[in-house]
C-alpha cells in the first residue's frame, strides 16, 4: 500500500468517526433537552384513550374514570428526567405517525379495534426478545414509552380514589395486620399491601 491509499482511507475513517460521533452527540443534546410542558397537557385525551385501553372500563370503573392521564402527566413533568420526557413525548408521535400511515386517520378518531392494534405493535415493538436487553436499554436510556405509559398506567389507577375502592378491594379500617390472606371466589385483590 502507498502513502497516498494510505492517508486517504485514515482521513476517510476519521470523517466517519467524526460524523458518527457527532450525530450521537446532537441525538444527546436533543435527548436532554426538556420538552414543551404545553404539548404534553395539550395530549392529555391522547394519553387518557391510551391509559383506556390499558385498563379499560368493564363492571370496575377504567383508567379514565379514575383520571390516570392528569396523574401520569404530572408523574412525567414533575418525577422524570429530561430524557425520560423526551422519550415519553417521542413515543407519543411515533404512536400518532404508526396510526397515520396504517389508517390514514388520528388515533382518536380510530375504532377500538384499531387502536387496540394500534397499542399492541408499539409494545409487540418496544420489548427485545431477551429480557437481558431490555433491562441494558433501560439502564442506558430509560424505560421505552410504552412500559412508562403501562406502569404509570396501573401506578395511577391503584393509587386513585376511584382505582382503590371501586376498582380494588380496600379496606378503610384494617382490625389487625395479616400478611398473607388467600383471596375468596371472585374477590378483587387487595388495594393495600
Amino acid at each position: 500500500m502507498n502513502r497516498r491509499t494510505y492517508l486517504k482511507y485514515n482521513i476517510l475513517i476519521m470523517l466517519g468517526g467524526l460524523g458518527i460521533t457527532s450525530l450521537s452527540f446532537f441525538k444527546w443534546i436533543g435527548i436532554n433537552t426538556p420538552v414543551n410542558i404545553h404539548e404534553l397537557w395539550a395530549r392529555k385525551d391522547l394519553i387518557a384513550e391510551l391509559a383506556e385501553i390499558i385498563i379499560p372500563a368493564t363492571d370496575t370503573p377504567g383508567a379514565k374514570d379514575a383520571f390516570v392521564q392528569e396523574y401520569i402527566i404530572n408523574v412525567i413533568i414533575n418525577c422524570n428526567s429530561f430524557r425520560q420526557q423526551h422519550i415519553f413525548f417521542t413515543g407519543l408521535n411515533d404512536l400518532e405517525k404508526y396510526t397515520i400511515e396504517v389508517y390514514k386517520k388520528e388515533f382518536l378518531k380510530c375504532t377500538p379495534a384499531e387502536k387496540e392494534s394500534v397499542v399492541a405493535h408499539v409494545a409487540k415493538s418496544s420489548a427485545y426478545s431477551f429480557s437481558i436487553l431490555d433491562k441494558i436499554h433501560n439502564k442506558i436510556w430509560g424505560e421505552t414509552f410504552y412500559f412508562k405509559l403501562y406502569h404509570l398506567t396501573v401506578e395511577g389507577y391503584c393509587l386513585s380514589k376511584t382505582g382503590a375502592t371501586k376498582g380494588l378491594a380496600y379496606d378503610y379500617i384494617p382490625v389487625n395486620y395479616e400478611a398473607c390472606i388467600p383471596l375468596k371466589p371472585n374477590q378483587k385483590s387487595w388495594a393495600t399491601k
